[in-house]
């Protein structure tokens, strides 16, 4: 099972970095250290993720995470994870 990003995710990403890092270069670091980490391991914890918010389909979930929204797609057929963004919540 691989773990792949969409362009809009990255963009979005580097946006939300870029505006912590502003603030707090420490917290931003911190923010992706654990950001990643929770996408690495979406594919063991799959199933604790509801569907999401912004999606009539089943195999897209949200993930939850510090005040953002990260939805996913599970793509059975291809074997993989697509991050398809990251927007804040609210």
């Amino acid at each position: 099972m691989q773990i792949l990003t969409s362009p809009l995710f990255e963009e979005q990403l580097k946006d939300i970095l870029e505006i912590l890092k502003e603030e707090n270069y420490e917290k931003s670091k911190q923010f992706k250290i654990y950001l990643d980490t929770i996408i690495v391991n979406a594919p063991t914890k799959a199933k604790k993720y509801k569907q999401s918010i912004y999606f009539d389909d089943e195999k897209i979930k949200d993930i939850e995470f510090q005040g953002y929204t990260i939805p996913f797609l599970i793509d059975e057929a291809k074997d993989n994870y697509v991050i398809l963004g990251i927007t804040k919540k609210g």
